[in-house]
């Protein structure tokens, strides 16, 4: 079937990069993992998909190497989303990841965490812009690859929306491309994203604009892309235990044939799965991550609350498997 939307174009200070998709997966702290990566790949090939978020400081301490240097291992296109508020520490880790392979560039500017914000990082640099600027700039001249920005729309929403005015001074920046989540930063997760904000901004700028917030399904997505006419959308917990949902709205954005949600009993052996690739990865410890995805994605068939209730309370890696694999043999 006929694209409907073409290849977006990002161009860096070296080499260009292509987007056939315009549906990107966001970083997910404590989700955006390798294995988490290569399920949501399954239903979206093309997508742009980003590492967990990486602090340029930890990563010039040695701490986190694996999180860029796995890159290698992948297929499609993968960005590093790196936060920090030391212009130095974001260059050597911008180079650095561009050395492992990284697709692109983006430095985090909208993380509301306040352990992040405190010292001067994620949605802090909003209240910064100068030094927001002085990061954008020399982690662009120092890298080939296209550099982005995700931000959010301002600090504080009582003290008035001027998302244009920051959003500008990226772009002086020589920011390529800017993602942009429809909340402030004193809002975090909370209310309604603002789509009409991005509108504003998206026509404001000359780079591409990708719009984030309350995009969970492929409807909101057309909804979104018609409200701010920004050039692509952005989606986040959607995909909390469910991978399938960037491939779902990717598909309907290209008019091609939709992607069917997976029955109980798939979902139940995508947690399986899950599982067995963390505990491979990480060892024991992978049980401990596996928790929450198993959480979410072993939903909507009867038993479900009682297997999630002993799922979170599994002791060992053998009770969470047996537990999933009884489960796998009920819904047969």
């Amino acid at each position: 079937m006929k694209e409907l939307l073409p290849p977006l174009t990002i161009q860096g200070r070296g080499i260009k990069r292509r987007l056939h998709s315009r549906v990107l997966q966001s970083p997910l702290a404590g989700v955006s993992d390798q294995i988490f990566r290569k399920l949501v790949r399954r239903w979206a090939p093309e997508s742009l998909l980003f590492t967990e978020m990486v602090s340029a400081s930890a990563l010039k301490r040695g701490h986190g190497d694996y999180k860029v240097e796995e890159l290698s291992q992948e297929q499609g296109p993968i960005g590093v989303q790196l936060f920090d508020h030391r212009p130095e520490a974001m260059v050597e880790a911008a180079l650095k990841a561009e050395a492992c392979g990284a697709f692109l560039i983006d430095i985090n500017m909208g993380c509301p965490v306040k352990k992040i914000t405190k010292k001067g990082g994620g949605s802090g640099l909003i209240a910064e812009p100068e030094l927001a600027e002085k990061i954008i700039s020399q982690v662009v001249n120092a890298v080939q690859i296209p550099v982005t920005v995700k931000t959010r729309l301002s600090c504080y929403e009582e003290e008035g929306l001027d998302p244009v005015n920051f959003a500008l001074r990226i772009q002086e920046a020589g920011a390529q491309l800017l993602t942009l989540h429809g909340r402030t930063k004193s809002q975090g997760f909370a209310g309604n994203a603002n789509w009409v904000a991005i509108s504003q901004v998206k026509n404001a700028l000359k780079i591409p604009v990708i719009a984030n917030g309350d995009v969970h399904n492929a409807n909101e997505a057309l909804q979104c892309l018609a409200i701010t006419r920004a050039d692509g959308v952005m989606i986040g917990r959607a995909s909390l235990g469910a991978p399938w949902v960037v491939g779902q709205i990717d598909s309907a954005l290209q008019g091609k044939a939709a992607v069917r949600t997976p029955n109980p009993k798939e979902r139940v052996s995508l947690a399986l799965e899950q599982l067995e690739g963390l505990l491979e990865s990480k060892g024991d410890h992978g049980l401990l991550i596996a928790r929450k995805h198993m959480n979410w994605t072993c939903q909507g068939f009867p038993g479900a609350n009682n297997l999630r209730h002993s799922l979170v309370r599994a002791k060992t890696p053998l009770e969470a498997t047996a537990l999933l694999t009884r489960q796998l043999t009920k819904l047969s």
